[in-house]
């Protein structure tokens, strides 16, 4: 057994017959310490694997001559090889790629075209992973000696309990820092309605079975929530299996979610688990809920009901231990008044709802969450954090971000590169063009001197800044409230007490 995998001595296969993919995960992997085989082809990996013995192998799943499932399954059967953990690699749209590959042996998967910091981080969790369970598995063997020799064996097992206990909370904290490093910490915040959100987290990671559903526009993190509540509770132990609604496939719908036997219809050559299955002891995050299919829907309540369903083209019903947790942006009530959506799964879905706010509603989060992207950036880019100019944060506050906190995150990562290490100002940010947008006025930059030439502290700028703001679009609004509000990107209420709190004078409106 290796005595450590780290990244001075770990070594990695990398397997796929595109040679523009080998150099980049090869550059991308050596960059940070890994010792690198690339080959092109399933049957050269399988020639050479017990020679060079690595630590984990990242496999593309399209080659010619043997996929990546034929090759995975060779080498699992082999045991000189079955405990090296496979990541494929694999296309977004290849929704039947990621049910076979974990029904083959992979370990996790990577959707192309990846980043360099997403082959990094999974490359490095699972290689812990594995550290781990080889070291649980060596303390077993060790046990169990001493099981013999002392012939104590109550007192052996209760070691090896706590051996596992200790193995397992490792793995748990390791799933944790992945959470974590995904946005997790984007959640950063001082207003009322995070502070909610981070309670009902707490609360839902405290009970392991009740079903949730998160509502929100897209981009404000709903599916971070949803790997908070697994990472942090009671499930960490089992898989987080995520599942896009609106992807499976019509013809499909039924196999994706419940899996089918062989022969159950024309294409299914072998026996395949569902998402349920691959989900047991675990959380299965349903996302675009609102999108999933209306005959789907009461298949799916009947398995949230009794924990029971049925493989395609089978007899025996099987069950599985999951929770549930579904994410949505569309308004549901809409959707059953309009009969495409169930009542009764909306009621079973929803025990426990949680909303998020889009970060429109929240701007006296956007100080915090601008700085907190700003230092990872700079970490992750091993370059000085550079400041974030009062100006540039009036713009943000004043921006209404339709991309919410994930617009916001890129937005940040743009300026860092662009303001090559100077102190980022208004014109570093990159704003997508929109009637919210157009709403600043062309005078901003002219103001914001002139703010500072009189000496205004921050409070009162960015204030004054609003101010200026509202007055001109309720001005080219002529003087509508409601259409400035949608300008803006403000709810109608929002608007009018901003009003009220500015001392704007009442013109109609």
């Amino acid at each position: 057994m290796k005595e450590s995998i780290n990244a001075r001595n770990a070594k990695i296969l990398v397997v796929d017959d595109i040679p523009a993919n080998l150099n980049l995960l090869s550059h991308n992997l050596e960059s940070q310490g890994y010792r690198v085989v690339a080959v092109p082809s399933g049957v050269i990996a399988l020639q050479i694997v017990e020679r060079t013995q690595p630590d984990l192998i990242l496999l593309d799943i399209i080659m010619p001559e043997m996929d990546g499932f034929e090759t995975c399954r060779r080498l699992k059967a082999n045991p000189a090889t079955a405990e090296i953990p496979v990541i494929f690699i694999t296309a977004k749209d290849e929704m039947e790629s990621l049910l076979e590959g974990f029904s083959v042996g992979g370990v996790d998967y990577i959707t192309r075209p990846f980043s360099e910091q997403e082959v990094q981080v999974r490359v490095q969790n699972h290689l812990k992973i594995h550290r781990l369970t080889q070291q649980l598995i060596h303390q077993n063997q060790a046990l169990q000696q001493e099981i013999a020799r002392r012939e104590q064996a109550e007192a052996a097992r209760n070691e090896a309990e706590d051996a596992r206990q200790t193995a397992n909370a490792q793995l748990s904290i390791l799933s944790q820092q992945e959470a974590e490093h995904w946005g997790i910490a984007g959640f950063i915040g001082k207003s009322k309605t995070i502070e909610r959100i981070l309670d009902d987290v707490r609360q839902l990671q405290t009970v392991g079975t009740t079903s949730v559903l998160i509502l929100g526009e897209s981009g404000t993190g709903k599916e971070l929530i949803a790997r908070a509540i697994h990472f942090g509770g009671t499930r960490a132990k089992g898989p987080f299996i995520p599942l896009n609604c609106s992807a499976i496939p019509h013809e499909l719908a039924d196999s994706t979610l419940f899996g089918h036997l062989k022969g159950a219809f024309t294409g299914a050559n072998s026996d395949r688990k569902g998402y349920f299955e691959l989900a047991n002891g675990g959380t299965l995050f349903l996302d675009e809920i609102g999108d999933l299919s209306f005959d789907l829907q009461a298949k799916l309540l009947r398995v949230l009901e009794d924990g029971f369903f049925t493989p395609v083209g089978g007899a025996q019903p099987k069950q599985a231990d999951v929770r549930v947790v579904a994410a949505t942006n569309a308004a549901l009530p809409a959707k059953i008044a309009a009969g495409t959506f169930r009542s009764d799964l909306y009621y079973r879905l929803a025990r426990f709802p949680v909303e998020v706010p889009p970060l429109r509603e929240r701007k006296e989060d956007i100080p915090l969450l601008a700085n907190h992207f700003l230092e990872m950036f700079a970490a992750e880019m091993k370059v000085q954090k550079p400041t974030l100019t009062p100006e540039a944060l009036m713009a943000l506050e004043a921006y209404h971000f339709p991309g919410n906190v994930r617009e916001l995150k890129n937005i940040i990562e743009h300026a860092l590169i662009k303001s090559r290490g100077e102190a980022i100002q208004p014109v570093h940010l990159h704003f997508i063009e929109s009637p919210s947008t157009s709403a600043i006025p062309p005078t901003a930059e002219s103001l914001i001197q002139q703010f500072l030439s009189e000496g205004c502290g921050y409070s009162e700028a960015v204030d004054l800044f609003r101010r200026c703001l509202v007055e001109q679009v309720l001005s080219e609004c002529g003087g509508n409230r409601h259409e400035a509000a949608r300008r803006l990107g403000m709810h109608r209420p929002n608007l009018i007490q901003l009003i009220k709190r500015l001392g704007i004078e009442d013109a109609d409106m």
